[in-house]
C-alpha cells in the first residue's frame, strides 16, 4: 500500500525546489542543514543541484555540493547537472560542478557530448584534463 505524502511535506518540497531554481543559496543551505536531503529529487528525477545548475546559480550549486550533494546524479532522462550547464552555456556553473567532482563523461548525453554537439571546443579542452 502506497502512502500519500502529507500536503505540508509537498508544500515544503515545492518551496525547496523553488529556492534551487531561484538561486537562494543561503535559504536552501539552511534547509539542507536542518535535514532536507541534499539530493532531494522532484517527480522528474531532477535534484536540487540540477535545478540550480540549469538556472545558472553557481553559488547555489557550490553550497549544495559542500553539503554532500552528488554532482553526477542524473535525472530520469539520463541528464546530469554538468550537461545541463553546458547546454545552457553557464560557465560559472560548469566550473563549480567540475570543482565539486562532476564527471564530463557521465550521463546521456554527457557534458562532453553536449559540448561537441554545440561546437564548444574550449569546454572539450577543459574536460580533457578531468
Amino acid at each position: 500500500m502506497s502512502e500519500v505524502p502529507d500536503s505540508e511535506v509537498i508544500e515544503l518540497a515545492t518551496k525547496v525546489f523553488d529556492l534551487a531554481r531561484q538561486g537562494e543559496a543561503d535559504a536552501l543551505a539552511a534547509y539542507v542543514d536542518a535535514g532536507v536531503p541534499a539530493d532531494l529529487t522532484n517527480d522528474k528525477g531532477d535534484t536540487l543541484v540540477m535545478l540550480a545548475a540549469y538556472h545558472g546559480h553557481a553559488d547555489t550549486v557550490e553550497a549544495l555540493l559542500a553539503r554532500g550533494a552528488e554532482p553526477n546524479r542524473a535525472n530520469d532522462r539520463g541528464q546530469t547537472p554538468l550537461a545541463g550547464a553546458v547546454f545552457k552555456g553557464e560557465d560559472a556553473v560548469i566550473r563549480a560542478l567540475l570543482a565539486g567532482g562532476a564527471d564530463p563523461q557521465a550521463g546521456t548525453p554527457s557534458a562532453a557530448d553536449t559540448a561537441r554537439m554545440f561546437g564548444k571546443a574550449e569546454l572539450l579542452e577543459l574536460f580533457e584534463g578531468r
